[in-house]
C-alpha cells in the first residue's frame, strides 16, 4: 500500500535582490538544488504588484538569470563599477507584507534557532527580522502618521516566542497530523499525478531510480500539503494578500506561544518530551483588557498546550512510537471586563452583557466539540468564599450557563464541570493542595485518553495495572486516540492554572511512559530526574505565557505549592507582582495596539481614525455587533451541523466531505526531496560538527539532574535527595552555588511562614549557609558538593596526600575516617575564627584543649583530637531537650516563664 508523507517546503532560504524597478526575492531548497523567483513591483507607491515565476531554476540557471538582470539594469552598458543588481539581505522565510498608509513592507525572516525535533522535523524559533519598504524612493508619497504605525507594528517583537516549521504543521496537534497519514489509502487514490509543469521542472536527481531499467515499479508516496489551523496562526492575515497569487512553499505560518524540548535518558535510551503552547490570534491582547469572550465565541488568553512524548531512538512517524496529550487554558467565555481606570491592584469584575441563553458560551464550546471532541472537562479554580464578592460573580455566571447548554446535549457527550477553590485550599495547613489536584488529574486523564500512534504495546499484559482498564479515549486499529479535554481557567489564567497543568500533564506522562513501555506502571513521583525535567519544562512555558498576557513571570509555582520554595522566593515574588501591576497600568495599552496592528484586527487607511484615537477597541474584535445577523444561532441545537454524528471523535479528524477539502494532495515518487525527511534532517549534503548539533545542546537528564556519584541508581525514577541531584530542588545548579545540606536543626531558628517551610528538608539562601557553616558548633559533620555534584573530600584528601609522600596512600579511605578528619578540619576552623575575634585569647591555649600530640618529638604533626568540654549548665540543657522529644517535659520554673515572656515581647510586640 502506497505511504503517505507531509510535504516538506521548497523554500528554505532566500535572497532578496534590488533594482531601481523591482525586487527579486530568489528563494531555495536547503540544499539549493532547485530556485524559485518571485518579483515585486517597486514603480506603484500603494498597490503590491507580484509576479511569481512558475520555473524552477536550477543552481546554474539562476545564476545566469541574475547575471543578466544585473547587465541589464545598469546605467551603462559595460560599466562594471555601477551593479545594476544589488544584493539586499539574506533570509529564511517570509512573515507576511503590510502596508499602512503608504505603500506596502515586506517583512523578513534573518535569524532563526532551532528549538525542537519531533519526528524529523525540526522547529524553529525566529531570532531577529527586518522590515524593508518596497516602493522606490521616487515614487514614494509620504504621511506624516507612517513612521507612528511603524513603531506600533514593530512593538511586537517577533523574536520573542514565535516559532515556525517548514515540513511539520504546528497549528495543529500531533494526534491530527498522524492520523491524517494514517487514513486510508482509497481516500488518496483519486489524487491527481503531477501537473506536465511539474513533470517538466523535476530535477533529474528527483526521478532518478535505480530499478527504473529493470522494469521494477517505482514506488508511489501521497505528498500532504493541509490547510492550517488559522485561529493560532499569527501571520495569516499579513500573508492574505499573496495567498492565492504565489506557490504554497512560500507560504509559511507561524505560531505564538512556547516551544521547549528535553532529553529523558532512561538507562541510554533517549525519550524526547517535547512542550508546545500555542496561543489563540482571535480576541488577543494583554492582561486586564481583553477578558472574557468576544460576540464569536473566542475567548481571552486562550492557549492550547500539548505534551509529546516520543522514543527518538526511531526517527520517523511511521515506524517510531510518538504519545500526545492537548489541554487548554482560557479566559471565562461570559461577556466580563475590568476597568482599570481606577489604578487599584485588582479591579472589581464588571458583567457587561447578559447572555440568558449562555449564546456565547454555546459558540465557544462548539469550537471545542470540533477539535477535541468530548467530554470537554472544565476546571474552575476561581474563589468560591470571599468577604467582598469578587472572583466567585464569574462562577455564578458560567455554572447556570454549562447547565443550560447541557440540557440539549445527549448525556454521554456533556459538559463536566469542576469547580474547586484552589487558593482556600493553599492557605489550609490541613489540606495538601497537589494531593488534590493529582485526584482531578487521574480522573480526567482516564475520562479524555491519550494519543499514542501503535498499537502492539503490550506493557499492560506484561506488566498489568488496574488504572490502565479505566483509560478512556477512542481505541483503533493505528492506536489510541484522545478525545474531550480539559479546559482549566482561573480569573488571569496564569499561576493557579499553571500549577493545575502542570499536575494534569504529570498524571498523563506517566501514562504516556506506561503505555510506551518505559515504566512498570503509571506513576510517577516527585523528586525524580524525570518530573523534576517536566517540572522545568512547565515553569518555562508558565513564565513565557505569563510574559506575554500578565506583563511579569509567575507569581506562585509549583514550589510555592509543594512548599519548598526558598526564603529568598517570596522577595521575587513581590517583584513580579509589582512588575505585573506597572506593566497592566502603563505599558499594556501600547501592547494592545501592536497586537492589534500586526493581527490586521484594525486596518489603517485614509478618512479613518487612527488606532490611538480610537477610546476603545471594543468594536474591532466584537466585529457582529455592528450589523444583524442574517442566520442567528439556534439556542437549543447550539452545535455546528455533523458534530454530533461522530462524537466523541473530533469532527475535524473525521475524514468527511468537509475535512477533505482542506487537504492538498499529490502523488509523487519517493526519491522526491519533498517528502524525503531522512535528507532534509540528516542533510548529508551539508558539512556538520557533532558537537553543533541540536540534540547535544538539549537539555540532558542525565547530564542536568542525574547524580554525578559512582554507585547511584542512573534511572530518572527513582526518587532523589536534593543534595543527591545536580539541580536542587531549587533549581539552581550545583554549578552555580556549594550545596551544603544539614542533617540536624536543633538549633535552627523559627522559618517566618509556613508557605517557607520545606516538608524534607531545610534550604536557604547560598550567603547564609557560607556563613553559618564556617561557625557551626555542631558535632554532626557537614557534606560538601563540588562543582560536579559529588562529594570531592576524597579527591581533596588524596592530592593532599600525594604533595608529602609522593603517592597516594590509600585509594578509598573509610567513612569513618573521612568523618574524623573532617570534624578536625571544621573544629581547628573554628579555633581560628575565635581567635580572630578575640586577639587576647592565645592560639596555642586554643589548641591544647582540643588535640593533643601523639608522641613528644617536637616535629610530629599527628594528634588526637578531644571533645571539647561542655558546662554543666548546657548539659542540663541538652538533657532536658532530648527528654522533651520523648514526651517526658519538666515542669516550668519562674525563670523559664519570665524568659518566654521576655521572647514573646521581643518577638511579637
Amino acid at each position: 500500500m502506497p505511504q503517505t508523507a507531509a510535504v516538506i517546503s521548497g523554500i528554505q532560504r532566500m535572497v532578496l535582490y534590488e533594482t531601481r524597478a523591482r525586487y527579486f526575492l530568489v528563494g531555495s531548497n536547503h540544499a539549493q538544488t532547485k530556485h524559485r523567483v518571485l518579483k515585486i513591483d517597486r514603480t506603484e507607491p500603494k498597490d503590491l504588484v507580484i509576479i511569481d515565476d512558475k520555473h524552477v531554476y536550477s543552481q546554474q540557471e539562476v545564476r545566469e538569470l541574475l547575471s543578466r538582470l544585473d547587465l541589464g539594469n545598469r546605467t551603462k552598458m559595460g560599466q562594471k563599477g555601477s551593479s545594476g543588481l544589488s544584493r539586499a539581505v539574506s533570509a529564511f522565510g517570509i512573515v507576511g507584507f503590510v502596508r499602512f498608509l503608504e505603500g506596502y513592507y515586506i517583512v523578513l525572516i534573518t535569524k532563526r534557532r532551532k528549538m525542537a525535533d519531533i519526528g524529523g522535523h525540526s522547529i524553529y524559533k525566529i531570532e531577529d527580522t527586518t522590515m524593508i519598504y518596497i516602493p522606490n524612493d521616487s515614487v514614494r508619497v509620504s504621511h506624516p502618521d507612517e513612521a507612528r504605525y511603524v513603531r506600533i507594528f514593530q512593538n511586537v517583537d517577533l523574536s520573542s516566542n514565535f516559532y515556525f516549521s517548514y515540513s511539520y504543521d504546528l497549528s495543529h496537534s500531533l494526534q491530527y497530523n498522524l492520523t491524517l497519514l494514517q487514513r486510508p489509502y482509497e481516500l488518496w487514490s483519486a489524487a491527481p499525478p503531477l501537473t506536465k509543469e511539474e513533470e517538466h521542472t523535476q530535477g533529474k536527481q528527483d526521478s532518478f531510480d535505480i530499478f527504473e531499467d529493470e522494469g521494477l515499479p517505482t514506488q508511489v508516496v501521497y505528498g500532504l500539503q493541509n490547510e492550517p489551523y488559522y485561529k493560532y496562526v499569527w501571520n495569516g492575515k499579513l500573508l492574505e494578500r499573496i495567498k492565492d497569487i504565489v506557490h504554497p512553499d512560500w507560504l509559511m505560518y507561524i505560531i505564538h506561544g512556547f516551544c521547549g524540548q528535553s532529553k529523558l535518558l532512561i538507562y541510554g535510551r533517549p525519550v524526547h518530551i517535547t512542550l508546545i503552547a500555542r496561543r489563540s490570534s482571535k480576541f488577543a491582547g494583554t492582561r486586564f483588557l481583553k477578558r472574557g469572550a468576544n460576540c464569536e465565541g473566542d475567548v481571552a488568553n486562550e492557549v492550547e498546550t500539548e505534551q509529546i512524548v516520543h522514543d527518538a531512538s526511531v526517527m520517523s512517524f511511521t515506524a517510531g512510537s510518538y504519545s500526545s496529550y492537548v489541554q487548554v487554558r482560557g479566559s471565562v467565555p461570559l461577556y466580563w471586563s475590568q476597568d482599570i481606570s481606577t489604578m487599584m491592584p485588582k479591579p472589581p469584575i464588571r458583567l457587561d452583557q447578559a447572555d440568558p441563553y449562555a449564546n456565547i458560551a454555546a459558540l465557544h464550546f462548539d469550537q471545542m466539540l470540533q477539535r477535541f471532541g468530548s467530554p470537554i472537562i472544565i476546571l474552575n479554580l476561581v474563589k468560591k468564599r470571599e468577604k467582598r464578592k469578587h472572583e466567585k460573580i464569574l462562577s455564578e455566571e458560567l455554572y447556570p450557563a454549562v447547565i443550560n447548554l447541557n440540557q440539549f446535549l445527549p448525556p454521554d457527550h456533556r459538559i463536566d464541570y469542576i469547580a474547586w477553590d484552589m487558593a482556600r485550599y493553599t492557605k489550609s495547613k490541613l489540606c495538601n493542595v497537589l494531593d488534590r489536584l493529582s485526584m482531578i488529574a487521574e480522573n480526567v486523564v482516564k475520562r479524555t485518553g491519550f494519543f499514542i500512534n501503535r498499537s502492539d504495546f503490550y506493557c499492560h499484559t506484561l506488566r498489568p495495572d488496574d488504572r490502565w482498564r479505566d483509560v478512556g479515549g477512542s481505541v483503533a486499529s493505528t492506536g489510541r486516540l484522545q478525545t474531550g479535554v480539559l479546559r482549566t481557567n482561573c480569573v488571569d489564567c496564569l499561576d493557579r492554572t499553571n500549577t493545575a497543568q502542570f499536575m494534569v500533564g504529570k498524571c498523563a506522562l506517566a501514562y504516556q511512559l506506561y503505555a510506551l513501555g518505559m515504566i512498570d506502571k503509571p506513576k510517577l513521583q516527585f523528586d525524580t530526574d524525570c518530573v523534576r525535567l517536566f517540572e522545568e519544562l512547565y515553569e518555562d512555558h508558565g513564565d513565557t505565557l505569563s510574559l506575554q498576557y500578565g506583563g511579569s513571570q509567575l507569581v506562585h509555582r509549583v514550589k510555592t505549592y509543594r512548599k519548598i520554595a526558598p526564603w529568598t522566593q517570596h522577595s521575587k515574588d513581590i517583584m513580579q507582582t509589582l512588575s505585573r501591576y506597572y506593566s497592566n497600568a502603563f505599558s499594556d495599552a501600547d501592547r494592545q495596539d501592536a497586537i492589534n496592528l500586526f493581527l490586521q484586527v484594525y486596518q489603517p487607511s485614509e478618512g479613518k481614525a487612527h488606532l490611538w484615537e480610537l477610546p476603545t477597541d471594543f468594536y474591532l474584535h466584537q466585529r457582529s455587533t455592528m450589523a444583524l445577523q442574517p442566520n442567528r444561532h439556534s439556542y437549543t441545537f447550539w452545535w455546528s451541523e455533523g458534530v454530533l454524528s461522530y462524537l466523541p471523535v473530533p469532527y475535524d479528524e473525521v475524514a468527511c466531505e468537509n475535512t477533505m477539502k482542506t487537504i492538498k494532495v499529490r502523488r509523487m515518487n519517493q526519491f522526491d526531496e519533498s517528502v524525503d525527511i531522512y535528507t532534509e534532517f540528516f542533510k548529508p549534503y551539508e558539512l556538520t560538527s557533532f558537537d553543533d548539533t541540536f540534540c547535544i545542546a538539549m537539555t540532558n537528564s542525565a547530564r542536568e539532574f542525574m547524580p554525578k556519584s559512582v554507585g547511584v541508581d542512573p534511572s530518572p525514577f527513582t526518587v532523589r535527595k536534593p543534595e543527591e541531584t545536580g539541580k536542587s530542588v531549587l533549581g539552581k545548579s550545583s554549578k552555580e552555588e556549594t550545596i551544603l545540606q544539614r542533617k540536624t536543626a536543633a538549633s535552627a531558628p523559627p522559618p517566618p511562614s509556613e508557605e517557607a517551610m520545606s516538608s524534607t528538608s531545610e534550604d536557604d539562601s547560598e550567603e547564609d549557609r557560607d556563613d553559618e557553616g564556617s561557625v557551626s558548633q555542631r558535632s554532626t559533620p557537614i557534606k560538601l558538593l563540588t562543582e560536579s555534584g559529588e562529594s570531592g573530600r576524597t579527591q581533596e584528601l588524596q592530592q593532599a596526600m600525594k604533595e608529602p609522600y609522593g603517592r597516594i596512600l590509600a585509594e578509598c579511605p573509610a567513612e569513618e575516617d573521612l568523618l574524623i578528619y573532617e570534624r578536625y578540619i571544621y573544629c581547628y576552623r573554628f579555633l581560628l575564627l575565635l581567635h580572630d575575634w578575640s586577639d587576647s585569647l592565645p592560639l596555642s591555649s586554643c589548641m591544647s584543649t582540643f588535640r593533643e600530640p601523639v608522641s613528644h618529638f617536637k616535629d610530629d604533626s599527628i594528634y588526637v583530637v578531644s571533645l571539647p568540654q561542655v558546662d554543666r549548665g548546657s548539659h542540663e540543657m541538652f538533657v532536658s531537650h532530648v527528654m522533651t522529644g520523648h514526651g517526658q517535659v519538666r515542669a516550668l520554673c519562674r525563670e523559664d516563664m519570665l524568659m518566654y515572656r521576655e521572647y514573646v515581647k521581643n518577638r511579637y510586640m
